[in-house]
């Protein structure tokens, strides 16, 4: 397994988030081949990693509601 250096991330909060600072996801751009999910209120916390096809086909079953596998 290879190591993502996060480090280069450029994070972006998303707009469907709360606007009073509570429920808050953040994507980081910027990296290859991968997107990184983490929580706005523990930026040194944990991070999400999807493949970006896995990303794609998840955003895709969240707009039409349907259930997604990856």
């Amino acid at each position: 397994m290879r190591t993502i250096d996060l480090s280069v991330a450029c994070w972006r909060k998303s707009s469907y988030s709360n606007p009073d600072g509570g429920a808050c996801v953040e994507i980081a751009e910027r990296l290859a081949a991968v997107v990184a999910v983490r929580d706005s209120k523990t930026p040194r916390g944990s991070v999400l990693l999807f493949s970006s096809a896995c990303w794609s086909s998840f955003v895709a079953a969240v707009k039409s509601g349907t259930v997604m596998t990856c």
